[in-house]
């Protein structure tokens, strides 16, 4: 069954698009390291998916250093100090995963130190929490909220700890540390969101590539399809309305008969021809198929001559000059005349005549094709219809509307059936 390109679009649009973030599945793409960079994620990432470790081992790490920096102090308090330590610090074991939480922890133990009068250095946890906080939450008021808070705290400890000359410069240096641990963290979110916003415009380009691919697969077997179905549903009706004449003509007339047997296997030799010489283009490895020209409006006579052999009288008008008409769409007109005759042949009643007209314009071409019998499809007896009924008409209207043309088909006023195409040669496109 022939499938029509818009349907095989549609079929290929309509598939589910991978979630942002993910790989595109990629068939037969090869895996360069780039690719394998991007479906793993920027090294950054890579970390972050194991934070609670790294996490742990930072908060151990700033644990023992702090211990080892307030030696006397520790020894002199130990329980205040120790206590105050790990308020401050053993929640950034936790940080990536609640930032804020970890951040409203920190900043109570930092107020439960200024009541209690305990100097520590781990007050510098709390710059951690507040990069951790702009790095990791989205929402910019919760940010300003974790900043007004920590500069509270430094306004505290700076009216209780600092020496009363150098009480401004302590806080302006303070300040000036948290707005960078603020601005770093913010820094850090943005160039994050860049390189994830790269990554899923890298997975959306390669899906698209991918579709793309499909989408030209998918229009290059209806083309195929339909150059199939225009050579062999041809030569096998002709070859079966011989067959048939030559049958009725065996007792009656034997050299009847006999010539219409040599004209019919004279066919079919032609349909393995074409079926040659079309396989042949297709093929890489066989570059004289490509001399061998494509039918055009030239080749109409010996299609007339073809059909007027196998029982249906035909007329060929050609106006206008057909040299100047685009080789593509010779090929489509050739091939709307040759469906048109073939459905008259198989359709039209005893007797009937078919008259084709072309007429080359320098802007357009129209082709029509006519009976005077009782029609081909529409009047088709009853009952289940033949394999390809219906797809002929369908593909004649494909390729008329490849070419930017359109095709309409109906039974005439006086009796029989008529079809005509209208082509437009300015801006062609491949039938």
């Amino acid at each position: 069954m022939e499938v029509p390109p818009a349907e095989a679009a549609s079929t290929v649009a309509a598939r589910p698009v991978p979630r942002p973030g993910r790989p595109a599945p990629g068939r037969g793409a090869p895996r360069t390291p780039a690719r394998e960079w991007w479906r793993w994620g920027p090294p950054g990432r890579r970390l972050a998916a194991g934070h609670g470790p790294v996490d742990a081992l930072l908060a151990l790490t700033l644990c023992a250093f702090f211990t080892a920096l307030q030696h006397g102090a520790v020894r002199a308090h130990p329980l205040p100090v120790l206590l105050a330590q790990v308020g401050l610090i053993v929640p950034l074991a936790w940080r990536r995963r609640a930032p804020m939480t970890v951040f409203g922890v920190m900043a109570a133990a930092a107020f439960a130190q200024w009541l209690g009068d305990v100097r520590s250095p781990a007050d510098g946890g709390l710059l951690i929490a507040l990069y951790t906080v702009a790095a990791y939450v989205g929402e910019r008021a919760r940010l300003l909220a974790a900043f007004g808070v920590l500069e509270a705290g430094i306004a505290l400890a700076t009216l209780r700890w600092s020496i009363h000359d150098r009480g401004l410069a302590t806080f302006v240096s303070l300040s000036a540390m948290a707005t960078a641990a603020g601005v770093i963290g913010t820094n850090m979110r943005a160039r994050r969101e860049r390189m994830e916003f790269l990554e899923d415009r890298a997975v959306r380009l390669e899906l698209e590539r991918d579709q793309r691919a499909q989408l030209a697969v998918a229009g290059e077997r209806a083309r195929i399809a339909r150059e199939m179905h225009d050579i062999v549903t041809h030569n096998l009706s002709v070859m079966v309305a011989l067959a048939d004449g030559a049958a009725f003509a065996m007792e009656r007339s034997p050299d009847r008969a006999a010539t219409a047997m040599r004209q019919t296997s004279a066919t079919g030799r032609q349909a393995i021809t074409d079926m040659r010489r079309f396989l042949g283009v297709l093929r890489d490895d066989e570059p004289d198929a490509l001399r061998h020209p494509m039918p055009g409006i030239a080749q109409l006579d010996a299609l007339a001559e073809q059909v007027r052999a196998a029982g249906l009288p035909t007329r060929l008008v050609v106006a206008g000059e057909p040299a100047a008409v685009p080789a593509a769409a010779q090929l489509t007109a050739f091939r709307l005349v040759q469906e048109a005759l073939t459905n008259t042949l198989k359709h039209a009643p005893a007797g009937a005549r078919a008259e084709v007209r072309l007429s080359c314009g320098p802007d357009v071409l129209e082709v029509s094709v006519m009976d005077d019998g009782a029609g081909t499809e529409p009047q088709a007896p009853p009952g289940p219809p033949p394999p390809l009924a219906g797809h002929g008409l369908a593909g004649m209207r494909e390729r008329a509307a490849a070419y930017g043309g359109r095709l309409t088909a109906g039974p005439r006023p006086g009796g029989g059936w008529r079809v005509t195409a209208v082509l437009a040669l300015a801006t062609p496109e491949a039938p």
